[in-house]
């Protein structure tokens, strides 16, 4: 998949641009301040555009929150799904059984390293293949067993659970893939530039506290939006989902090997 440069590029770094150019515009603001002015109050148009720096910084953290929680989520929903038809392979007679437990086994294992590897497209696409042609072995077999008739209830079973399997990690993929769009990180940076602007230009920065004002507005501002763009982040960033707890916990089910 074909990711865009913001995306590509690290959150640490890109919130060190956006510190620089806040500076760099609260700099331009004084800079333009008429040196003899006093401090003078926001007008309308600047409290309204501050306004909507808080509205969409509270708006893109929420949608960024919101993809965390459906993630993490799907993690628990496909974890859950594996341990499910895991635990009915024991319908099955011992042959068919231990089959099925190994197959699950690599599957497992192919959905770990899925998750573990982070931003390396070619080991993403290589687990992912694998993924689909020991699912595909696995439901092969079970189509195979439902032809006998002493399987008939396991089948019954072990059918809705594989596609429930089968069809989650689809679900994680597109999850994986639904971001905040570009166009609404581009406007929050143009936005906190236009503010910094702004905020320069009303506080004068000649003494002491009102330069730590300035600094501290610049500052959370860009924490924020650190904390953002690292939630919308799902495999880098401080802010991470540890998915092989689950898969550990879901192959404890049946550990045999």
């Amino acid at each position: 998949m074909n990711e865009s440069l913001i995306y590509q590029t690290d959150t640490w770094l890109l919130c060190l641009i956006l510190f620089v150019l806040m500076m760099l515009m609260v700099w331009a603001g004084n800079t333009l301040r008429s040196k003899k002015a006093e401090t003078v109050s926001l007008s309308t148009i600047e409290g309204s555009l501050f306004g909507l720096l808080g509205l969409l910084l509270a708006f893109t953290f929420s949608m960024s929150a919101n993809r965390y929680d459906a993630r993490k989520a799907i993690i628990v929903e496909e974890a859950n799904d594996i341990g499910t038809a895991l635990l009915r392979t024991d319908m099955y007679g011992d042959s068919l059984r231990k089959a099925f437990r190994q197959d699950f086994h690599e599957y497992i294992k192919a959905r770990i390293a899925y998750y573990d590897a982070g931003r390396d497209t070619g080991l993403i696409n290589a687990a992912s293949k694998k993924t689909e042609q020991i699912s595909a072995r696995i439901w092969n077999r079970a189509v195979a067993a439902s032809h006998k008739s002493e399987n008939l209830a396991a089948t019954q079973q072990m059918i809705p659970a594989l596609n429930a399997m089968i069809d989650v990690t689809t679900l994680r993929t597109a999850a994986g893939r639904s971001r905040v769009p570009d166009s609404i990180i581009v406007l929050l940076f143009l936005l906190s530039m236009a503010c910094s602007f702004f905020a320069g230009y009303v506080i004068p920065s000649n003494k002491k506290m009102e330069k730590t004002t300035l600094l501290g507005f610049v500052l959370l501002t860009v924490f924020v939006i650190y904390v953002i763009l690292d939630l919308d982040r799902p495999r880098r960033g401080i802010i991470n989902m540890d998915a092989q707890q689950e898969y550990i916990k879901a192959l404890l089910f049946n550990p045999d090997k």
